[in-house]
């Protein structure tokens, strides 16, 4: 009898961890933080949390995001860094798949700031703020302190446009350079039929 009750139960244990699956870490990686906002990624998918500046409760956390389709990032964070330039006058609105971000520029101790302004489900009643930040903040989160910024084309078909460039330009540049390239090299020509004429008397 003890020996069958021994036996079910061993059955049974193997039966119960049999069922346990062991589920896959899909964790974040963080990008940049600084103080309380913060910037994670997954694959495309790039996520802030900050602390709610506009809520009583100090504990309050809120996120949105956004996918990198088409230099969505990069875009953003140029977008961003402009208004440190030319502070613009009135909010700069963003819409994001779930969300509706504002960028609310102001200065604060004679420094241009940036504020995150979340429209929460894009439902205007609802609203989160992040505290104001710096442009070294900005950098941080963004983690562009890490490594140096390298100059990277943008494409117009991402979420953030505007930052395409002059492709007209730039092939007039090329155009000059090859002109130049081609001018020297025939006064070179020149000057060696020259040489070997002068040689000759």
């Amino acid at each position: 009898m003890k020996k069958l009750i021994l036996l079910f139960t061993i059955l049974f244990s193997v039966s119960a961890f049999s069922q346990i699956k062991i589920l896959k870490n899909d964790a974040l990686t963080e990008v940049g933080k600084d103080n309380s906002v913060s910037l994670y990624k997954k694959d495309k998918k790039y996520t802030f949390n900050y602390q709610d500046v506009a809520n009583a409760n100090l504990n309050s956390f809120r996120s949105f995001y956004f996918y990198d389709l088409n230099k969505d990032f990069d875009q953003l964070y140029k977008l961003i860094s402009d208004g440190f330039i030319d502070m613009p006058t009135s909010e700069i609105e963003m819409e994001l798949p779930q969300d509706i971000i504002g960028l609310n520029y102001g200065r604060n101790y004679g420094q241009i700031t940036v504020q995150f302004v979340h429209y929460i489900g894009k439902n205007r009643k609802y609203v989160g703020k992040s505290q104001f930040l710096t442009k070294k903040q900005v950098d941080k989160i963004f983690g562009k302190d890490k490594k140096a910024s390298s100059t990277t084309s943008t494409s117009t078909g991402g979420s953030f446009t505007g930052f395409a460039g002059n492709e007209e330009t730039k092939t007039v540049e090329k155009a000059a350079i090859v002109e130049n390239v081609a001018s020297a090299a025939a006064t070179k020509k020149t000057v060696k039929k020259t040489v070997k004429k002068s040689t000759k008397k």
